[in-house]
């Protein structure tokens, strides 16, 4: 029995000490989460950065002006580690490579750690002797993955918006090769439209029975008045309802909803011929040599409509030694029925040229509020 109360007291006294020992411990001021370092622990290292932009996405950049590169979900141990951010420079050929290399510097500096850093920014110029026979700038991370990349040329930037009306004329298949005014010089737009290619193709159909249940007039004499459909069905055959009307036009045969067909009561087989006009549109335009569009928008397209234009252009200065790109030394071409430039490919650009110095011009067409900044 003694041994048993000795070993009761002995347990009730460790009790006491652990908790008296946990309400200590609870009470210390320096409580809070473990260090990832100990306070005289210093070690530096490379981060990393797995997306990255050039110019926000612009396609031309102009020697001179300020660059800004943009570097994104970017990893550096935590957000007070970041030591530097140098931006190798290298070119191949014609092409100069931007590798930005992250060092990185941890100390016992407490500070938030997620896993990417907020987006960095950083901006700088870009002079001509450091880019001299370089036509493209790319960007890369240390794992050599292409991020970004622009064109870097010398000369200007224009900015125009102005409108060019498309004539009724332009839903007429029969008149084309059709374009607006315009003459064979610089900083004469025009929109042109030309037949691509013309599909054959047939319908079947066949007459109907449809009987008048409510007579208007009781007119001695009536004439066919067979309701052709506005859509034909070419996977099958067509029926067409064979309606009458009162040779005197000042009378009414009958009811519009009062006609009823009889399916059963069919004429012959008959054939229509139909063809489907192929046709594309585009925004034509004689530039400098050389020159390209840094942008190209278009609203309110369509026939009847003033086609508005927002474009700049990118002219060339006396130093400038690349091209482009563009569809040809002096032309720029916009496919504005597919919504895309028109690339020179097999004779297409100079084939476009011919067709549209021979073509038809719409009448009372004009370019109106128009106007331009230039940056």
């Amino acid at each position: 029995m003694k041994w048993l109360r000795s070993t009761k007291m002995l347990f009730v006294t460790l009790c006491a000490i652990w908790v008296l020992g946990f309400y200590v411990g609870c009470e210390k001021d320096t409580d809070g989460p473990l260090s990832a370092t100990y306070s005289d622990d210093v070690f530096a290292g490379k981060g990393y950065f797995l997306s990255a932009s050039l110019d926000s996405g612009k396609a031309i950049h102009l020697v001179g002006d300020t660059l800004y590169l943009q570097l994104g979900k970017m990893w550096t141990f935590s957000n007070c580690a970041l030591k530097s951010i140098n931006l190798g420079f290298s070119r191949t050929d014609s092409v100069g490579w931007i590798k930005p290399d992250i060092d990185i510097l941890v100390t016992d500096k407490d500070c938030s750690a997620p896993y990417y850093r907020p987006d960095t920014l950083i901006k700088q110029i870009v002079r001509d002797e450091d880019v001299r026979g370089v036509g493209m700038l790319k960007v890369q991370n240390d794992a050599d993955s292409v991020l970004d990349s622009i064109l870097v040329r010398r000369g200007s930037l224009s900015k125009d918006t102005f409108f060019i009306y498309m004539d009724s004329s332009f839903a007429d298949a029969h008149n084309y090769p059709l374009r607006t005014k315009g003459k064979d010089k610089l900083g004469q737009p025009t929109i042109i439209r030309v037949l691509d290619s013309l599909t054959p193709r047939e319908f079947y159909w066949r007459a109907m029975k449809s009987t008048c249940t409510y007579r208007i007039d009781m007119c001695k004499n009536v004439v066919p008045d067979t309701i052709y459909p506005t859509s034909w069905n070419l996977s099958d055959t067509n029926l067409v309802p064979v309606h009458y009307a009162c040779a005197d036009t000042d009378s009414v045969y009958c009811t519009k909803n009062k006609w009823e067909n009889d399916s059963t009561d069919l004429g012959e087989l008959q054939v229509r011929p139909d063809t489907i006009w192929h046709y594309s549109t585009y925004y034509m335009e004689k530039i400098p040599k050389c020159g390209t569009f840094a942008a190209f928008a278009t609203a309110y397209y369509g026939v009847g409509q003033r086609v508005r234009f927002i474009r700049q252009l990118f002219s060339p200065g006396e130093d400038e030694t690349f091209c482009g790109p563009s569809t040809g030394s002096q032309w720029m071409l916009y496919n504005l029925s597919g919504n895309k430039m028109v690339v020179d490919s097999l004779g297409r650009l100079d084939s476009l040229i011919k067709v549209w110095k021979n073509a038809d011009i719409a009448p009372d067409t004009l370019i109106v509020d128009s106007a331009a900044s230039k940056k």
